[in-house]
């Protein structure tokens, strides 16, 4: 076992389908935020390979820092070209508890495991050529605008959701905050 500290935590989304559905049309792949960050969970094993040897990883998480920064792992390299998964994240804006990602005697140090979205990146086009957008959370007011180039908007949290996230950055919650960003 090795312990180590991260700067941020990379969630791994599953392969985008190669086909069209039964109706001829591409659909959108969507997966659960709870299911990606299974991975943290002491128990689910990924393979790892490189040229020499095969080797399994579990992953837990041994403590929440007050900000958490996901990584959506979005786009993959071959020797030929790199691809994008446009696979949907779906996840709640507010109140994702990650106790159950921390092992029983580090739960018991922990008495805030909730966390609320105060920011996410978004990437949108072809890996090579696309452009970012932000959401960001005005903490103040308890707003959420979208930021591109100079341009910023007002925009709904439940709009927020529909993007294909690529990072995104998650605020502890603290036991006498109040919920401020109605979603």
């Amino acid at each position: 076992m090795v312990e180590s500290t991260f700067l941020y935590l990379t969630l791994d989304l599953p392969t985008a389908p190669l086909y069209k559905d039964e109706k001829e049309q591409l659909i959108i792949p969507q997966v659960p935020l709870f299911s990606i960050l299974a991975k943290f969970n002491g128990s689910t094993e990924k393979e790892y390979k490189t040229y020499k040897e095969n080797f399994l990883k579990r992953f837990q998480l041994t403590r929440l820092p007050p900000y958490l920064i996901f990584c959506i792992k979005r786009f993959t390299k071959n020797n030929f070209f790199v691809e994008k998964n446009p696979t949907i994240v779906n996840f709640p804006i507010t109140n994702v508890d990650l106790r159950e990602y921390l092992s029983e005697e580090v739960q018991a140090a922990h008495t805030h495991t909730t966390y609320d979205l105060i920011a996410n990146i978004v990437h949108d086009g072809k890996p090579s050529e696309g452009s970012y957008r932000i959401h960001v959370l005005h903490h103040g007011t308890g707003k959420w605008y979208e930021l591109q180039d100079l341009q910023v908007t007002d925009i709904l949290p439940q709009m927020i959701t529909l993007s294909e996230a690529y990072i995104q950055i998650w605020k502890r919650r603290e036991e006498d905050e109040t919920n401020q960003q109605g979603a």
